[in-house]
């Protein structure tokens, strides 16, 4: 806890001494070509420069297209020109970023397409050597501004599984790396990689990677988890997994068994320069409730529905069409306090008083409570109470998909785990279980657990996911029914108006809160927790 608040004292620190003064800074528009034939090379070494550019101060910022993964670096970059007085100068070309910023760089590392590992090597002794990583075909860009070869990974790791790969970069880097967190650099694989948070991870002097949690590499597993043990406790696990090695749940349920947090996406963008900004002055976070901690409504005989979406408001439909119509409550990825608060000033100057936020995912990051330590619980959530409290937020939302395939399978928690929900969070009106639809429900003083019934998939028609709802509306015949629905976060927040249009009545879409707090009033739901017959393990997981 101690930690948590000298980082965010650090962070608010040196954001209100920026606030303060105008400042200059660059800015890059990228395209959406991240092939390993095409852009990406030199993709990867303008990430490695503003990592190592923005290592004292925020200086290049990187501006993506609409349709990227993280929709809002437009937007984000308008609000520091407004509300932080940055002063952006456009950047056109490597070239010109190198003229710039080649000083901060000590030299370059050359990697290996062909050996898709030394990428991720080479990311690590950009952080620790102050080294720009390029491709056999930029040399010649790099050393027009003078820069000398630091290392080459060219041939070293030739015909070399990535076990062996990273042994070695284990035995080389890892003794000078952090061990406050690990960049798990996966995600896209084969013709196209996107290591969007790698400025991040240089910057922080992370040890990059992108090991397996699949058993059936197991050696890659044994050598992730020596590295998962020797990290200090409470650290984040920066990135995603590898979608050619392993699934999210495999990766998830390993760290949590470690205690650690997951903060991803692999593709997440600026981290290097986000992380120097903070609230400007005066501001604080005051989320749009719509009752009050210790209202008490009644609930009437009709069905009840609320959404929410938990992917990361910044990879939702934030920016587009028909956000405020109905309310809607978004997870806010709550570790932001720390190292992007101003993208998180950005999304509550914005919302409508229909937008709610809520905290998760599980605790103060992404984690599977049910693989937690019991030791190790108490202090996570009590950063994670912490965090909440500073963003205004009076709800948990809780995801174990340990158990599940994705959208399907078992995602109920166990009664151990729910017990210490409840123990951990005295102030929230209630919590929130699940992704896909899930079991687990209680109520104990008032304050109910609800998991969703339902998860609307984007690319279901929505006439179907209507059909479907009012299915649902049609089986569970007693009133009040409250139907929980998680939103995948690239549903159009319009269509969901048209569906609503089409349910069977009597129906009432609620704001979250008041979801809650009408499910308080009347139990009609019954309390349960995961079975001990259901399945304990995700699919050959031990």
């Amino acid at each position: 806890m101690k930690r948590f608040i000298f980082l965010l004292t650090l962070t608010l620190t040196a954001a209100l001494t920026a606030a303060d003064n105008s400042r200059p800074a660059f800015v890059m528009h990228w395209n959406s070509d991240w092939k390993v034939a095409g852009a990406l090379p030199e993709k990867v070494l303008l990430l490695s420069l503003q990592g190592l550019a923005n290592r004292n101060t925020p200086q290049l910022y990187i501006v993506h297209p609409p349709e990227f993964q993280w929709e809002i670096t437009g937007p984000l970059c308008s609000f520091y020109e407004r509300k932080h007085g940055v002063k952006f100068t456009e950047i056109k070309t490597a070239h010109e970023a190198l003229t710039h910023f080649s000083k901060s760089a000590q030299g370059y590392v050359i990697w290996d397409p062909t050996v898709p590992a030394t990428m991720n090597v080479a990311f690590t002794i950009a952080g620790l050597d102050d080294a720009l990583v390029v491709t056999t075909a930029l040399i010649p860009l790099v050393e027009q501004q003078g820069l000398k070869l630091i290392d080459d990974l060219r041939g070293r790791y030739t015909g070399q599984t990535d076990a062996q790969i990273y042994t070695d970069a284990v035995a080389r880097y890892w003794s000078r790396c952090t061990h406050d967190s690990i960049m798990l650099m996966g995600g896209h694989v084969g013709a196209v990689r996107i290591p969007g948070m790698a400025d991040w991870g240089v910057r922080q002097k992370m040890f990059f990677h992108d090991l397996s949690a699949n058993p059936k590499h197991a050696e890659e597993l044994a050598l992730e988890k020596k590295l998962l043990a020797a990290l200090a406790p409470g650290s984040i696990v920066f990135g995603w997994h590898s979608y050619g090695k392993d699934t999210e749940e495999q990766h998830t349920t390993l760290l949590s068994g470690y205690g650690l947090k997951m903060e991803g996406l692999h593709s997440l963008p600026n981290l290097s320069f986000n992380c120097q900004f903070s609230f400007t002055p005066g501001f604080k976070f005051t989320n749009h409730h719509h009752v009050a901690l210790d209202a008490q409504l009644k609930a009437e005989s009709k069905v009840y529905l609320s959404f929410v979406q938990s992917d990361s408001i910044g990879i939702g439909v934030w920016t587009k069409p028909g956000r405020g119509q109905i309310p809607f409550a978004w997870q806010v990825t709550m570790n932001w306090a720390k190292f992007s608060p101003a993208a998180l000033e950005y999304f509550h100057e914005s919302a409508t008083p229909n937008d709610y936020f809520i905290g998760g995912l599980s605790g103060p990051g992404y984690m599977y409570p049910n693989h937690i330590p019991a030791e190790r619980f108490p202090l996570l959530m009590k950063e994670a109470n912490a965090m909440m409290a500073v963003l205004d937020e009076h709800i948990m939302e809780i995801m174990d998909n340990s158990a599940a395939d994705g959208n399907v399978g078992n995602t109920d928690l166990t009664k151990e785990t729910v017990d210490r929900y409840y123990a951990a969070f005295p102030n929230v009106i209630g919590f929130i279980n699940g992704y896909g639809p899930a079991r687990t429900r209680d109520l104990r003083d008032h304050r109910p657990m609800i998991s969703y019934d339902y998860y609307i998939d984007p690319r279901r028609p929505r006439a179907e996911v209507a059909a479907d709802l009012n299915e649902l509306i049609a089986l569970n015949t007693t009133r009040p029914y409250f139907l929980l629905v998680h939103v995948r976060e690239s549903n159009d927040v319009n269509s969901l108006i048209t569906i609503t249009k089409q349910l069977d009545g009597p129906t009432e879409v609620v704001p979250v809160d008041v979801f809650l707090k009408l499910a308080a009033s009347q139990k009609t739901y019954t309390t349960r927790y995961q079975d001990p017959a259901d399945p304990k393990h995700f699919k050959g997981y031990k």
